[in-house]
Parts: C-alpha cells; sequence; structure tokens
C-alpha cells in the first residue's frame, strides 16, 4: 500500500469518526474531544521529553478543566476556561516546567472552543465549518504544493511547504467557505473569513513543525498509521477552533448588528 493511499484511508476514517461524534453531540463529541486532548497531552510532553510521571501528572491536571467542560457539568463558558488556567498555573509551579503549562492551554483550549461551538443554535454547522476548514486546507496545500513546488514557505522549519501550497489552501478554503454559504446559509462573516483561517491552520501546522524540528523527531507519535501522532493531524485545528469561537460566539454578542 501506498504512503498516499495509507494516509488517504486512515484520514477518512478520522474524518468519518470526528462527524459521527458531531452528529451526536453531547457527551460523546464531549468524549472524543477529551480522548484526543489527553493524547495531545502525552505527545507534547514527549517533546519536551518530559519524565514519564510528570507527562501522567500533566494528563491528569488536564483531566479537571476537561470534565468542567462536559456538559454533565458546567460545560464550556468562563469558569471552565478559569479552570483551564489555573491548570496550567498548578501544573508550572509543581513541575517547574513552563511548557508543560502551555501544553495545557494547547491541548485544552480547542477543546473548549469546539464544544462551545457545537452548543450554538446551528452548532453541527459552525462546528463542522471549522473542522472541516483546516482539512480542504491540507488538502489544498498538499496537492497545489506538489504539482507547482516553487518558492519555499519557512524552510528553516519545515522544508516541504511552499507558497503555492499555502495560496492553494487559501483558495480551497475559500470555495469551502462559498459552498457553505449556498448550501447551507454560513454566516457571511465566516464565509469571508475563511480564507484568512486558511492561513491560520497553516501558521499552526507551521508552529508544530517547529517542535518537532526543537525535539529532533519527524513526527510527533506514531498513534495514527501514515500521518504520525495526534499533533500532526489536528496541529492546524489548534489555533482555528479557538479564532472560529470568537467569530461564531462573541463577534455577534459584542457586534449585535454583524449578523451577516
Amino acid at each position: 500500500m501506498s504512503e498516499l493511499t495509507l494516509r488517504t484511508l486512515v484520514g477518512v476514517a478520522l474524518i468519518a469518526v470526528a462527524a459521527i461524534a458531531l452528529m451526536v453531540g453531547g457527551v460523546v463529541f464531549w468524549a472524543l474531544t477529551c480522548l484526543v486532548a489527553l493524547l495531545m497531552m502525552a505527545e507534547w510532553s514527549d517533546l519536551f521529553a518530559v519524565p514519564a510521571r510528570t507527562k501522567r501528572l500533566a494528563q491528569f491536571t488536564l483531566v479537571v478543566p476537561l470534565a468542567i467542560m462536559s456538559p454533565l457539568a458546567a460545560g464550556p463558558g468562563f469558569f471552565a476556561l478559569g479552570i483551564l488556567a489555573g491548570a496550567a498555573f498548578f501544573i508550572v509551579i509543581v513541575s517547574q516546567r513552563p511548557p508543560l503549562a502551555l501544553g495545557i492551554v494547547y491541548a485544552g483550549l480547542p477543546v473548549l472552543s469546539l464544544i462551545l461551538i457545537r452548543r450554538q443554535e446551528d452548532g453541527i454547522l459552525y462546528a463542522f465549518w471549522a473542522m472541516a476548514l483546516v482539512w480542504v486546507t491540507d488538502i489544498g496545500a498538499y496537492f497545489a504544493g506538489r504539482a507547482i513546488g516553487g518558492a519555499k514557505l519557512a524552510p528553516a522549519i519545515s522544508p516541504n511547504k511552499t507558497w503555492a501550497g499555502l495560496i492553494g489552501g487559501m483558495v480551497l478554503a475559500a470555495l469551502f467557505g462559498i459552498i457553505m454559504h449556498v448550501a447551507y446559509g454560513l454566516a457571511l462573516r465566516l464565509t469571508l473569513a475563511s480564507p484568512l483561517l486558511a492561513i491560520v491552520a497553516q501558521a499552526g501546522d507551521l508552529y508544530e513543525s517547529w517542535l518537532k524540528r526543537r525535539a529532533g523527531v519527524k513526527d510527533s507519535g506514531n498513534i495514527l498509521p501514515g500521518h504520525g501522532g495526534v499533533l500532526d493531524r489536528i496541529d492546524g485545528l489548534v489555533p482555528v477552533a479557538p479564532v472560529a469561537a470568537v467569530l461564531v460566539v462573541v463577534v455577534p454578542k459584542l457586534y449585535p448588528l454583524i449578523g451577516w
């Protein structure tokens, strides 16, 4: 089986699992995002060569804000955000490892954002838009980069990424936003933001590439055949989810006229 075929099959399976959990919502969606966050925390700890005992402590600490985000508890909101910040503060005091505090936020904030988006009216539409936007950006960047090539985007961090790939990802993200607007009534502000969020997704990808280069590893893990680790698969979603939550939830409340 070729690497592209393996990546495609695993990618389709991951998308199917995510889509089913998104449709069901509630505890199922929360549980899946929490599982992903704990795996992210483990891989983050490995990238910073954290001892196994401290890694487990970081995961147990992350469990507290994740539990608060449950629909059976307080749910996503300012209280959960405060607990997440408190967990980060606790882990840096106890472990004396500032990167672990950043890891708590890195793994927990996207979960909070996605659950918050899913709870909104038309939350399935908005959450699917945020998640699928990252997928189509990756697809557009991959094929445009391979077909066109050209100047490297950040050769010192990720030698395979090109400006053509970035533009291809933005174009496909823009088309995806337009399709979602026409077919499903996606808000115009989100449609217009789609190509800009493609840049955010690529920035998240580059940041994770920098982390791996710093650690001297090719992949963040090996749990996903053909894809590496969980961080390798959702690095673009990490920064996109909070920005999407602001656009979906916060902006209309601050500026009621921006309902388009």
